[in-house]
């Protein structure tokens, strides 16, 4: 498997910046979805979108692609209307469920979602596989991807009764490298400024529905994902601090427990994920596929089939995935 950016994108932050902003060139027109609302365990919801295109119900022998989103994504996120796109036209079934207050209305339950999430990821996938009688995919995108494999991980031989493949896509499977890099410089200013531009909020809504659950103050002060998991992410969801949740929620430490096909892919220049932190092959077990080209930066991978922007786009990388995965469905 090989990656190159298009000549006129160099660097990992305009690849990055670019995908996201100009990078949907749709197969057959812009991915339309149905929302359904699943109640969870712990009386609270989530949302999952499922792809219009879904074949009728006669026909579900087909392949379901679950697509797990990033930290603050949605269904409406380039990455997950481009997988969307893909799986339309392999004639897959597509569902993209939201993290807990990411599908544009704020949950119910004091907690929110993590990067470890593993068991609200083996909750969905399980309810997915109840209700599909075809073999399941699962992509998981950034933050998505780390829970997969952390889930992966932590189930080991026991989840290939629920997955036939999975694949993460520019994971910070190293929690506390990409915690770190996120605090400095040009990531500080920008992503991470973006990032608490919706997380704040969200967690002022939280505040409001359990009064005392932290400081309203601490949290107006925050100008850091540190910071703003030590005072909301790790408390909420069982943590010491920040420390403790970046250490026991990265998945890398448990990959080589994986015992399905997992691909993990990231981007040698994603300015989310230092290089020096990604597993290598004695990190993993045999069933991972480390894909690491020099390019593409953080679910960026755009890919150009002329000269130009106007013919450029973010397919690539889901229909190398795609590939992937394909390659491990039941015969």
């Amino acid at each position: 498997m090989n990656y190159s950016a298009p000549w006129w994108l160099p660097g990992g932050n305009l690849q990055t910046i670019w995908a996201a902003l100009h990078g949907l060139r749709y197969l057959g027109g812009k991915p339309q979805f149905r929302r359904e609302r699943w109640s969870t365990p712990d009386q609270d919801f989530v949302d999952v979108d499922w792809l219009l295109d879904d074949p009728s119900a006669d026909e579900k022998s087909q392949p379901l692609l679950v697509v797990f989103h990033g930290l603050e994504g949605s269904s409406s996120s380039h990455y997950a209307e481009a997988f969307a796109d893909v799986a339309k036209s392999r004639g897959w079934a597509c569902a993209v469920p939201h993290f807990r207050g990411c599908s544009g209305e704020i949950n119910l339950a004091p907690r929110a979602y993590h990067s470890g999430d593993f068991a609200e990821i083996d909750w969905m996938l399980r309810r997915f596989k109840a209700m599909h009688e075809g073999p399941l995919l699962a992509v998981g995108i950034s933050l998505g991807g780390n829970a997969l494999m952390r889930w992966a991980g932590e189930l080991e031989a026991a989840s290939s009764a629920v997955v036939s493949a999975i694949s993460s896509v520019c994971s910070p499977l190293d929690l506390m490298a990409s915690g770190n890099a996120m605090g400095k410089g040009f990531n500080r200013q920008t992503y991470t400024r973006m990032f608490l531009g919706t997380m704040v909020p969200k967690a002022l809504k939280k505040l409001a529905q359990h009064p005392q659950l932290f400081s309203r103050e601490a949290m107006l002060a925050t100008r850091d994902l540190y910071a703003f998991d030590n005072i909301f992410t790790a408390p909420l969801h069982g943590f010491k601090d920040t420390e403790d949740y970046w250490q026991r929620a990265s998945a890398k430490p448990h990959m080589q427990g994986i015992a399905v096909p997992a691909l993990a892919l990231n981007a040698l220049n994603d300015p989310f994920v230092p290089a020096v932190s990604l597993p290598t092959v004695g990190d993993v077990s045999a069933r991972v596929t480390l894909w690491q080209p020099g390019q593409g930066g953080h679910s960026g991978f755009p890919v150009s089939s002329g000269c130009g922007w106007a013919n450029a786009h973010v397919r690539g990388m889901p229909m190398a995935v795609c590939e992937f995965l394909t390659q491990h469905l039941p015969s």
